[in-house]
């Protein structure tokens, strides 16, 4: 768990850099709360972990640059954050990245580093990759990042009307951790669910079995959650702070895709979709993180008119 402390000073370092989101009504009145992180100035939450350990960070550490391995959220956060204090940003990313958010990365003033799915997740292992020179900020396990996505958390605790749980995304843990960590101190009744697409769902795996295992990985549409395995140390916050895991069929998180855009007038990433799609699942009283909207105009028209998108 991270501590409170921590998180109330990660939103001391953000201060109004990041947008308080607002939380919106959907479906049945008054049972699911959609907590609108694609509103954030880079379209997703990651701004908020990316600033508060850029600005934990000396001087110093930071001279040579800041690095950092992702899918294409998280290279944003950290090119904005680095921008932003005047040093060079570098971001390691899989090959089958999406265009729009590597193009979004690359407006930002950052290099990005295309390798191979196992080299990138390799880099999120090793946290780092030889010759790619600056400090690594680790999009997951980096308590300031987790920090920083806690005060999404705090905003939750404050601004919410009753509710049993809160449905969250997972991609690599980190933006669990953060929300879990400040809702279990603030609102300690309240229980986390971790949504996964079934394609990749390393946690309701490990959940299932009362430990991490191997599964079988296929990549999807779904790009910001999911994945191959647990990385390193994830295993322990998680069994910690969630109640429950949860894996959901594309097809699931497609019409909630679907819904978000006829119902609430809101455009999500797959990630950002499968907090709802979890919750239609549920009879409680549900907030929805929709951590992302960075989606490819062409996959998105194509999910909207209910086409295969293939990957």
């Amino acid at each position: 768990m991270i501590p409170l402390d921590e998180i109330r000073r990660a939103r001391e370092r953000i201060g109004d850099d990041v947008m308080r989101t607002p939380l919106v009504p959907i479906g049945e009145a008054g049972r699911i709360w959609l907590k609108l992180e694609c509103l954030q100035p880079i379209g997703c939450f990651k701004l908020r972990g990316a600033l508060s350990a850029v600005r934990a960070a000396s001087r110093a550490e930071i001279e040579a640059g800041v690095v950092t391995a992702s899918a294409g959220n998280m290279g944003q956060g950290v090119a904005w954050a680095a921008r932003e204090v005047g040093v060079p940003a570098r971001v390691v990313v899989p090959a089958e990245a999406p265009r729009a958010k590597l193009d979004r990365i690359e407006a930002l003033g950052a290099e990005v580093v295309s390798v191979t799915h196992e080299e990138w997740w390799q880099a999120m292992v090793d946290r780092g990759r030889t010759g790619v020179e600056g400090l690594f900020v680790h999009p997951v396990a980096d308590e300031a990042v987790m920090a920083g996505n806690g005060t999404i958390g705090l905003e939750l605790a404050e601004d919410a009307p009753e509710f049993d749980s809160v449905v969250i995304p997972w991609g690599g843990g980190g933006l669990t951790t953060g929300i879990a960590s400040a809702v279990k101190a603030l609102r300690p009744g309240v229980s986390v669910v971790t949504a996964e697409p079934e394609t990749g769902a390393p946690l309701a795996a490990a959940f299932a079995a009362g430990e991490p295992r191997g599964i079988e990985f296929q990549p999807s549409w779904v790009d910001g959650a999911g994945g191959r395995a647990l990385l390193p140390g994830m295993w322990e916050y998680a069994r910690e702070l969630v109640d429950e895991a949860v894996a959901v069929p594309l097809a699931e998180v497609e019409e909630a895709l679907r819904l978000l855009a006829s119902r609430a007038h809101v455009v999500a990433e797959g990630a950002g979709a499968l907090a709802l799609a979890a919750a239609l699942r549920r009879g409680d009283r549900c907030v929805c993180i929709v951590s992302g909207g960075n989606i490819d105009l062409d996959v998105l028209a194509r999910l909207l008119a209910g086409l295969d998108v293939g990957l």
